[in-house]
């Protein structure tokens, strides 16, 4: 059993010996494109999202060094027609690149990376010497000439060298030989011959150079474009509603903190690791303190793109921003856009995407507490001064001072004119859910409600064993408070949010154009 080579299975059968959601469907996609044009595959997702079980399973599967039946015998990938075909039958080389992380910068990186796999290697097949003049590619060449060998060829975290040396403008050489050494491995005529396959994975898609990738034969499955591969990616409901069965946990706890995430045509998924820890402690927070990207997503926000800020406001109030993520490079040091700082948060699991609409947006509780962080920790002061405010206004709310509600709405509001347009009641419910951000804790947030007979503009409807009312918000703008809680009477806001809670607030909030002043009506209405 070598380093990198024959690793055997040993950590994919501690992850069976844990908590395991079968996801080893993946083995049969990757299966069929076995010894075709299409071999090359790279599949990127964000942090925490199963990228390293994903190729630990892979290398169980595919290494001939190890008898790994038993591990599949009761998972989805069993019942394939290609299972029995492909397991444990090729020398896997893994390589996992965060291994390598520490020593970069140290000069010689890519070469220290290839004399290490081929004296593995070498050693693996002592029936092919090894060369002195011997790079990892012409001893692979030279194996496969002399013994037939086809390789299954892994590589964990493929972009850490790209995304490390993206951060020091000192290392430009490292991230170029690294790039050419994957040309010479994987895109050379020699490379249709020696590999069975190849799979790597990673956070960034590989890197564009002009309008081409650098390695245009990889297929490549990504937080954007994820394909067919969107199944694999997270946890679906059912998944989730199983663990929180058998473990004893709400499911509308897992849902409201780690669903959300639209990949590809799966319009409803967890975050795997998110609800695992969850799981394993039996209660709901956020995990992303522990991933090491908060420094990043915090400079990544602050960036002074046109309209970059208005769109991250627009998400934190619970709507959408549209999105064009076919300019970005993949290249961490070449943020050039919004549409290139969104794009990243895409790929880093901060924001989802829907491809059919081209929209990005929040997609759930946890991530909606780190980038609030983020934008604490930055200098948007007027956004930092309505969240930490946030909790005063809900209590102002909850005990009926309208006068004091109408003050904090107006100062929120006048704060924030230089972020967004200070011109209709869309950016005043896009101030106002930001102001109520305290209230995510205890509250579901509705923007654009549809009632039946129309939209109310803000409804917070209390999460379960909360003991406090819903709270419906109409907005007018040029209007009066009378004209907003008539609206909410007459089109029945109140009896559609009664079907999911008991007594409620009705809260008119109106602006008047000339004074530039608001005014609040709040009214208590119960169930008849």
């Amino acid at each position: 059993m070598g380093i990198y080579i024959d690793k055997g299975n040993t950590r994919f059968r501690q992850s069976r010996n844990g908590e395991y959601v079968d996801k080893s469907g993946l083995i049969g996609v990757v299966n069929r494109t076995l010894f075709t044009r299409q071999k090359f595959t790279c599949v990127t997702r964000s942090r925490r999202f199963g990228k390293s079980l994903a190729a630990e399973m892979l290398a169980a599967y595919y290494d001939r060094s190890c008898d790994s039946r038993k591990l599949f015998a009761d998972l989805e990938i069993a019942g394939d027609a290609t299972f029995e075909e492909h397991l444990n039958k090729y020398p896997v080389i893994y390589l996992d690149l965060s291994g390598f992380a520490g020593r970069i910068g140290q000069g010689g990186l890519v070469d220290l990376m290839d004399r290490k796999l081929r004296a593995d290697v070498a050693e693996a097949f002592p029936g092919v010497p090894l060369r002195d003049d011997d790079d990892l590619m012409e001893l692979l060449m030279r194996i496969h000439d002399k013994q037939g060998d086809t390789f299954v060829f892994i590589i964990d975290e493929w972009d850490t060298i790209l995304r490390e040396c993206a951060q020091d403008p000192r290392l430009p050489n490292q991230t170029d030989e690294y790039v050419n050494w994957l040309r010479r491995m994987f895109k050379s005529t020699s490379g249709m011959d020696v590999f069975a396959a190849v799979y790597m994975t990673g956070i960034l898609p590989i890197k564009k150079y002009a309008t081409q990738s650098a390695m245009n034969n990889f297929r490549e499955y990504s937080m954007v474009e994820p394909g067919r591969m969107g199944r694999y990616f997270g946890f679906t409901k059912d998944e989730v509603r199983a663990l929180a069965e058998k473990h004893g946990m709400d499911f509308d706890e897992l849902e409201k903190w780690y669903d959300g995430y639209q990949i590809g045509p799966e319009k409803s998924m967890f975050n795997p690791n998110s609800v695992m820890q969850a799981v394993d402690i039996g209660r709901c927070r956020s995990f992303w303190g522990s991933t090491g990207a908060f420094d990043a997503i915090a400079g990544y926000i602050q960036m002074n793109f046109d309209g970059l800020k208005e769109s991250i406001v627009e998400m934190l109030s619970g709507g959408e921003a549209f999105v064009d993520p076919t300019g970005f490079r993949n290249d961490l040091s070449e943020i050039r856009s919004r549409d290139d700082v969104l794009t990243v948060l895409i790929h880093l699991g901060y924001l989802t995407y829907d491809w059919e609409r081209s929209k990005c947006f929040i997609p759930n509780r946890e991530v909606y507490i780190e980038l609030v962080n983020a934008v604490k920790s930055g200098r948007w002061t007027s956004i930092v001064n309505a969240l930490q405010e946030s909790e005063r206004l809900l209590e102002a709310t909850l005990r009926g001072d309208a006068q004091l509600v109408a003050r904090m709405v107006g100062e929120a509001h006048q704060e924030n004119t230089s972020i967004i347009k200070y011109s209709d009641e869309n950016s005043m419910a896009c101030v106002l859910a930001i102001a109520y951000y305290y209230a995510h804790g205890d509250y579901i947030f509705h923007r654009e409600f549809q009632t039946g007979k129309g939209f109310a503009d803000l409804v917070l409807i209390p999460r379960k064993r909360v003991a406090k009312p819903a709270i419906i918000v109409e907005l007018k703008y040029g209007d009066t408070t009378g004209t907003a809680i008539d609206q909410i009477h007459q089109r029945q806001y109140n009896a559609k949010v009664s079907e999911y809670s008991g007594d409620m607030l009705l809260v008119a909030i109106s602006y008047d154009k000339q004074t530039k002043e608001h005014q609040c009506q709040i009214e208590t209405w119960s169930k008849p």
